[in-house]
């Protein structure tokens, strides 16, 4: 198992698993698609087994205004025949000791369970446009003081419907 940045060669492949990892859902490799396809900033790698693509993680800009915040991670999958069996975590603590992504504020829509094992803890500040309450919205080192709504590019929007919080670790 090898994990690298997401090359150009790759992109079908990490569509191919976010199609497989969301049965039911073109939200996340349209979301991912559109963001290639629209030169937005992203920090993705891949997880790859045997020339396949077993897992996914990308983190967007999170924005105050117009100005940048912090990061998003979103969305992140990991092959069903692989699930459960520490790929996605191994993913995740990888990425977290990358330097674009080690001393940013991050953000993250998703099992409070999982992410709090991961150094992420619940957010009340800002507010995430996608979850009433924040129930399941977490960050790290988020030392927001300000009330505002957290945005989001707008390929979260224009992708498909939002997914709902809650069930499968979704963001």
């Amino acid at each position: 198992m090898k994990i690298q940045k997401l090359t150009e060669e790759n992109r079908a492949k990490a569509y191919a698993l976010l199609r497989r990892a969301f049965p039911g859902s073109e939200y996340e490799a349209e979301l991912v698609q559109k963001f290639h396809e629209n030169g937005k900033p992203l920090q993705e790698w891949v997880c790859i087994h045997v020339n396949k693509v077993i897992a996914y993680i990308a983190f967007s800009n999170a924005y105050h205004g117009n100005d940048v915040c912090g990061l998003h991670l979103a969305p992140m999958a990991v092959r069903p025949e692989f699930q459960r069996q520490g790929v996605g975590s191994e993913l995740l603590r990888f990425a977290l000791r990358q330097d674009a992504i080690k001393s940013k504020t991050l953000f993250v829509l998703g099992e409070p369970g999982y992410y709090k094992k991961f150094g992420f803890e619940p957010c009340s500040l800002p507010i995430c446009p996608f979850d009433k309450d924040n129930a399941h919205f977490l960050s790290i080192r988020n030392d927001t003081p300000t009330h505002f709504i957290v945005g989001y590019e707008p390929e979260f929007k224009t992708a498909a419907k939002p997914p709902v919080p809650g069930g499968k670790k979704r963001r």
